[in-house]
């Protein structure tokens, strides 16, 4: 195969502005697809941030939930009655909602944050921050900041860490409640929410007036260390009524992934971003191989009529869509790269190139030009010497 590629090579770079033109289009192609899986795969990361740093075995949500921002409350009772097993270690309820909070700075701008609220008996949260400004939270009208909040919410960063606290409201329902800002915490944002700030569940409910009496978003359960979590699962399932679902941390997860990816446009948006980009890799990369064979048609029916065949002639415009692959592919990996750290500073969402998609898109890459090559020699099989010459 080796004594073929410079043959390959030489012919394809023949007409040097149609080699560049190639390598654009393949570039073009790598950077739509990257940066597609790349937003798509911040969103479904982002989105489960939240879950993936809860501290519990098993979850109990109404069956009306559909999303961490769409949840529905349901009785505390039932999360109280998880107790009556001994595999149980302690419950915890979590509440969720959204307050509309004042800039400390313009005084006059509001924006929707998302609040959440615990019992300050168990440290539910494995985020940044939290253990070590949890006390603080036993004051009243004390809350955590999360940092990693978008800009808009006010220089609340750089402030607390000048004056060690600040003082702000937050709304909910028309009526507004002063809070002090006792702590930071890292979460970050989501395409739900821009911005999060973390309480007591006592500190929620004061914020939440108007929020009815025990009921709450999520139930977290956790279990003693040994106990047989999935015969437990089925033993708390037929002992909760059925106003409930009950699902595992992995299963709270998959339920927040599934909604962005099925219950959206938004899945569908990215996947679709996704095929145009290959599509118009698919036909730039025909175009150009197909020129090149119309053109070298007399070449090749040459080399047929010498005793090639046509696989040997295949195998020369296949090595030409290597070439052009592998070429179009290095600059936009490099420049998706740069578009990724960009983007991120941009919408604060976790976009990050892995290795996972960097060859996959490769593949993908490889295929897509392959496919362009098959498609473009498909003029060679009835190239005849005969009518040519």
């Amino acid at each position: 195969m080796f004594n073929k590629l410079p043959a390959a090579w030489l012919q394809l770079r023949h007409q040097k502005i149609r080699l560049i033109v190639a390598i654009s289009g393949v570039t073009f192609a790598v950077v739509i697809v990257f940066m597609q899986l790349g937003i798509r795969d911040a969103l479904f990361n982002s989105a489960v941030r939240f879950h993936t740093g809860l501290q519990g075995d098993y979850f109990l949500i109404s069956p009306r939930s559909t999303s961490l921002v769409a949840m529905e409350s349901f009785p505390e009772r039932r999360l109280s009655q998880a107790l009556a097993f001994a595999d149980v270690d302690f419950v915890s309820p979590v509440y969720l909602g959204f307050g509309q909070w004042k800039n400390p700075q313009t005084r006059n701008y509001w924006r929707n944050i998302f609040v959440i609220g615990f019992d300050l008996r168990y440290n539910i949260f494995d985020f940044p921050g939290v253990e070590e400004n949890i006390d603080k939270l036993k004051l009243p009208d004390q809350v955590l900041f999360d940092q990693d909040s978008r800009s808009e919410f006010g220089l609340i960063v750089s402030e607390f860490e000048q004056q060690g606290s600040l003082t702000t409201e937050i709304g909910n329902g028309g009526s507004n409640r002063k809070i002090k800002v006792a702590g930071l915490f890292n979460l970050g944002t989501s395409f739900g929410s821009d911005g999060n700030l973390l309480t007591s569940h006592l500190n929620f409910l004061r914020i939440f007036s108007n929020r009815r009496q025990g009921f709450i978003d999520i139930g977290l359960i956790k279990l003693k260390p040994g106990t047989e979590v999935d015969f437990f699962k089925g033993k708390l399932k037929d002992y909760l009524p059925k106003d409930v679902n009950l699902l595992s941390k992995e299963e709270l997860i998959e339920f927040e992934k599934n909604y962005w990816q099925s219950s959206t446009a938004i899945g569908f948006i990215f996947n679709l971003g996704v095929a145009l980009g290959v599509i118009v890799g698919i036909v730039v990369v025909y175009q150009i191989l197909y020129s090149n064979v119309s053109e070298h048609l007399a070449e090749y029916a040459t080399l047929k009529a010498m005793g090639y065949r046509h696989n040997y002639l295949l195998s020369l415009v296949l090595q030409q869509a290597l070439f052009i692959a592998v070429l179009g592919y290095i600059p936009g990996f490099l420049f998706s790269v740069i578009q990724y750290e960009l983007a991120k500073k941009a919408t604060l969402l976790p976009i990050t190139m892995t290795f996972d998609r960097a060859t996959f898109v490769l593949g993908a890459t490889l295929i897509m030009c392959f496919i362009s090559g098959a498609s473009a020699v498909g003029k060679l099989r009835a190239a005849d010497p005969a009518d040519i010459f």
